[in-house]
């Protein structure tokens, strides 16, 4: 071959290595996408597979037979336990293993297997929402120099339901048991609420609220449940504070002829005097009652031993008024030329309320004039407002506490 040739061939050469290797180039990427992509497969297949399982282990536990739930009436010498169903009768059943055998005690509820009826697990006490609902997590922010008129009423409800919490060392000393509760009456308005606000924001007590007619139920049973629960929330929660308002809901007097649901509110009643005075001691719980209606209570709640003292809320008198048209004008705008003996001599028969409702109409009235200061024009118009609402629906009050 000559020079020439050998030169041409050379020259084809490396063309064809040229092409050769970006081949090799293109698939050296090809390869490494395709790896990559092949680990990616693997780790999405990896992923699939373990939510393939987890959803299986899902379905597998939506399948599951539903739990019975049942209380502990026994526990056998041989580790059989005798349980009472929601069905109704009692069994002697086996308990799983992995149940620890303190907690299989007499009256604890438990899961039940639908079809053996073995125990599978122990479950926590259960309250109401009713009563769970019924305890006050934030401190109500009245206090008792918000409370006006009221001296004797506060200087009582200390005594019988502040101090023993504060000071238990004292009665103990003198050698009485205190009061258990209090009963406060009144007509609406006068500030029983407010005073029980008072005590709840004085002492760190849990403060239970609940009002009368909650405790009214449809089902025979449910009624007396709820306060049995109540009280055994406060027991776990001492020292606590239960205020029951609106207490003639289920402490009217019991009659010889009622109706079937009259005979479960007084089953209800039954079960609130026993909690109140019964064999299991209350501790440091304070019962703290409302009613405008004192006139229609079962007299085995007024007597000693279950509402020890009864304070009665009477209409605020001149000087009462007084102090609650300032409590109430505290945070207002007054004008220098109210006067405050004038508006409380003219607001004769008027309860707290009213006062409040008189002082908010006035700002209102000073509101709608576009201005930023109440004058005394403007609680002479509110007294008028309000009071004229008040006396029309008076008089079909008289005689008792509406």
């Amino acid at each position: 071959m000559d020079d020439d040739q050998i030169r041409e061939f050379h020259e084809k050469m490396s063309e064809r290595i040229a092409v050769l290797e970006e081949r090799n180039d293109k698939l050296s990427e090809t390869s490494r996408r395709v790896e990559g992509e092949r680990k990616y497969v693997e780790a999405e297949l990896l992923r699939l597979q373990k939510e393939i399982k987890r959803l299986k282990a899902e379905l597998d536990r939506l399948k599951a037979p539903p739990l019975i739930i049942g209380n502990v009436r026994d526990v056998l010498a041989d580790g059989r336990v005798v349980v009472k169903s929601s069905t109704g009768p009692d069994f002697i059943v086996n308990a799983a293993e992995y149940i620890a055998k303190e907690n299989l005690q007499a009256g604890a509820r438990v899961a039940l297997n639908k079809q053996t009826l073995a125990v599978m697990g122990v479950l926590p006490p259960s309250l109401d929402p009713i009563v769970m609902g019924a305890e006050i997590i934030e401190k109500p922010s009245i206090s008792y120099s918000e409370v006006g008129g009221l001296e004797d009423q506060i200087r009582e409800v200390k005594e019988a339901v502040e101090d023993p919490l504060l000071k238990p060392d004292l009665y103990r000393r003198v050698g009485i048991d205190p009061p258990k509760g209090v009963l406060l009456v009144g007509q609406p308005g006068t500030g029983k609420t407010l005073l029980a606000k008072a005590v709840a924001n004085k002492t760190n007590a849990t403060f239970i609220r609940l009002v009368g007619s909650e405790l009214v139920q449809k089902y025979i049973g449910e009624g007396a449940r709820l306060v049995r629960e109540l009280f055994q929330l406060a027991r776990e929660k001492t020292p606590a504070i239960v205020f029951i308002d609106e207490l003639d809901a289920i402490g009217a007097k019991r009659l010889d002829v009622a109706t079937s649901g009259d005979r479960e509110v007084q089953r209800t009643l039954m079960q609130l005097l026993a909690e109140l005075d019964g064999f299991n001691p209350i501790g440091d719980v304070k019962i703290v009652g409302a009613t405008n209606r004192p006139d229609i209570l079962d007299e085995a709640l007024l007597r000693p031993g279950r509402f020890d003292r009864i304070i009665e809320i009477p209409l605020p008198r001149v000087e009462a008024r007084r102090q609650i048209f300032r409590i109430h004008t505290g945070r207002m705008s007054v004008a220098p030329d109210v006067d405050f003996d004038a508006l409380a001599a003219h607001t004769d028969a008027a309860t707290g309320a009213d006062i409040k409702a008189i002082c908010t109409e006035a700002g209102m009235f000073a509101i709608r004039e576009d201005r930023d200061v109440v004058t005394a024009e403007d609680f002479d118009r509110a007294v008028e407002k309000v009071r004229g609402q008040s006396l029309a629906k008076g008089p079909a009050a008289e005689g008792m506490y509406a």
